[in-house]
């Protein structure tokens, strides 16, 4: 057995041969790039988004702590500098290209997966996230004064109850709203879009009937429906439901009304009849799961950490997070894991060093039993007072003297 085979049983190098890097290995793309190759650099950032890897200096020591993985990666020295540099000037649309092929496989592995039951199908869930910048740094981000900041507007697909992924992002400055970006984002398919109350124009709606795109959206308070035909309301949550047109269209919509659990009201436009209120009620509730997506790949993908201070390394950082989210994802679709993204994500990260075999013992370890059967309850013991030492301060509590 060779050097890179014995290498690639370490969990991490399983997670880069599932890189589809063939369009990176034109010879013509690293023409004059003799010390790091472009498949070895996105490789390298990939690892960086699996590993946490915090700093330049961080991505240095961990290579040299890890020769092995070095092999994989097909390089021998490496620099921060020169990762820097090169992460500037990698063109964001190759990484973007990378990002859809990962997709396509999930999609793949995900093909019977109807979506939400009973009916409802696939959702595509459509919102964006703020990331800030230092604005002595960034201030083509600018937005305010004490603001400066970029956008990813996301396209997050709902296969099922516990399979998210997104499909498209469109990485913007702060400044373009969602409304600027949904042309990108909502296009016609077999799943019913999801989205807030900055995507539904009456222009937009229009557009989207004229489309037959699928959709359920809350919309402001300025836009006026005008209800052609009441249907009758059978769950305690719905104010209204009815048949409706808006602004001059003359092909109506669903309007649902609900109220939630702290009394805050939602209007709804749907597309959506063949469903009852209590599912489209149900529906827009899901589009939680995207700011549940927004603030994992935050907290879990250093994504809040940046690696560069110009658009074009921001936007490259964009692609590589949601690149090493779709490998996690394909390896828990490939290894067939009841985890929760979160819980999967964690034992990967555990494992990263270790053999691919030793990770998926731990994928089947079963939990210990927590009970121990019906125990004696305990005669409760008089309480001690603890010793303070004598370092600390301590101010005894006064005890209220009770008046007879």
């Amino acid at each position: 057995m060779n050097t890179k085979s014995i290498g690639r049983e370490m969990l991490i190098c399983q997670c880069l041969s599932l890189l589809p890097t063939e369009d990176l290995e034109c010879p013509l793309i690293d023409y004059g790039k003799y010390k790091l190759s472009t498949k070895s650099l996105v490789k390298i950032f990939v690892c960086a988004q699996l590993d946490e890897w915090n700093s330049y200096g961080h991505m240095e020591e961990k290579l040299r702590a890890y020769p092995k993985l070095c092999e994989e990666l097909e390089i021998t020295d490496i620099s921060g500098s020169q990762l820097s540099r090169r992460i500037n000037d990698l063109p964001s649309e190759w990484l973007q290209n990378l990002f859809v092929k990962v997709v396509r496989k999930i999609e793949q592995l995900t093909n019977e997966n109807k979506g939400l039951p009973h009916g409802i199908g696939r959702l595509k869930i459509i919102d964006s996230t703020e990331i800030q910048l230092p604005m002595q740094l960034c201030d083509w981000a600018y937005i305010s004064k004490d603001h400066h900041a970029v956008k990813m507007h996301t396209r997050l697909v709902v296969a099922s109850t516990d399979i998210v992924f997104p499909d498209k992002i469109v990485p913007s400055t702060g400044t373009v709203s969602d409304f600027e970006s949904s042309d990108a984002l909502i296009e016609a398919c077999d799943a019913t879009h999801v989205m807030d109350r900055g995507y539904p124009s009456r222009e937009n709606l229009m557009d989207w009937q004229e489309k037959g795109i699928s959709f359920v959206a809350r919309i402001m308070k300025n836009l006026r429906v005008f209800t052609i035909e009441e249907y009758k309301v059978t769950h305690p949550s719905v104010v209204q439901d009815a048949k409706v047109l808006y602004g001059i269209s003359d092909k109506p919509l669903r309007y649902v009304e609900f109220v939630d659990e702290k009394e805050r009201t939602y209007r709804i436009l749907t597309s959506r009849f063949d469903l009852s209120a209590e599912q489209i009620m149900e529906i827009y509730r899901h589009r939680w799961l995207i700011e549940l997506f927004f603030k994992w790949t935050k907290q879990h993908l250093r994504f809040t950490k940046i690696w560069s201070t110009k658009p074009q390394g921001i936007w490259n950082q964009m692609f590589l997070a949601l690149i090493a989210y779709g490998l996690s994802l394909l390896l828990k679709l490939q290894t067939g894991s009841n985890k929760t993204p979160w819980e999967f994500f964690r034992a990967l990260k555990t494992y990263l060093y270790h053999s691919y075999i030793t990770f998926k013992k731990e994928l089947r370890r079963k939990k210990k039993k927590k009970s121990k059967g019906r125990q004696k309850v305990p005669i409760p013991k008089p309480k001690v007072s603890p010793s303070f030492g004598t370092l600390a301060m301590v101010k005894k509590e006064k005890r209220k003297r009770k008046h007879k």
